[in-house]
């Protein structure tokens, strides 16, 4: 990822599709309670950090990614905050125990079966894993719909399932994001593409043409392909 990406992604409110309604499904689902310890795992800008502090009133949020420069934007929205606590780091090395981990959208780094096996020595007694991976919804998906994930191999709820049996956990349940969780992300990409598209030079303008193709293309397919969001506990 280059320095045009992360100018276009630098005011993003969230680095991927969601809303709270899925923070708010998958801890009831996990049955996280009140004072639950949770790890934000590839946590970009934050913009999933306030719904789960919400969804446990009395607990302590951990927020791990990569990319300082998310955690500093996600430092500055729970700036003064007790109950965040943001780092720089390896979503694969996780440092705590926690009752919930949180992955939006970012398992596909490691793979299904690495993260989870990975994740399970994180995980308190009873604890559970909430992740969206790219997942094919159609039985006969299109070329375009396949292609929107850029050569990952995107898989069906069925194979998901296979994946996460075989990395030693059960699926509480399932959940697809909805359009609403797509719009979340791409609208604010949308109005930042017309911000920086004036006096774009040749590398950013290749990065904004590129967005603007993905967002169209998850549009045409919507119905075919997007998350599926997975709640899971170790067998």
């Amino acid at each position: 990822m280059n320095a045009a990406f992360f100018r276009l992604h630098a005011d993003l409110p969230r680095e991927g599709p969601g809303e709270t309604a899925d923070v708010a499904w998958a801890t009831t689902v996990a049955e996280a309670r009140p004072d639950a310890r949770i790890c934000d795992a590839a946590c970009g800008p934050g913009g999933d950090i306030g719904a789960l502090l919400r969804a446990a009133p009395e607990g302590h949020v951990t927020a791990i990614d990569a990319h300082a420069p998310f955690v500093e934007a996600a430092r500055d929205r729970f700036r003064g905050n007790p109950r965040v606590t943001l780092r720089v780091g390896d979503m694969a090395a996780l440092d705590g125990r926690f009752d919930l981990i949180w992955c939006a959208g970012a398992v596909y780094f490691l793979g299904i079966e690495t993260a989870l096996r990975g994740w399970r020595d994180a995980l308190m007694p009873g604890g559970a894993v909430a992740f969206s991976e790219p997942c094919l919804f159609s039985a006969t998906p299109s070329e375009g719909a396949r292609a929107l994930w850029e050569g990952y191999e995107v898989r069906d709820a069925r194979e998901i399932a296979r994946q996460i049996e075989a990395a030693g956990y059960e699926t509480l349940g399932t959940r697809r994001l909805s359009d609403v969780a797509w719009e979340s992300y791409y609208r604010p990409m949308e109005a930042r593409i017309a911000a920086l598209k004036s006096g774009a030079d040749a590398e950013l303008r290749q990065v904004l043409e590129e967005a603007e193709r993905e967002i169209a293309a998850w549009r045409a397919h919507a119905q075919e392909t997007g998350y599926l969001l997975s709640v899971v506990r170790p067998v």
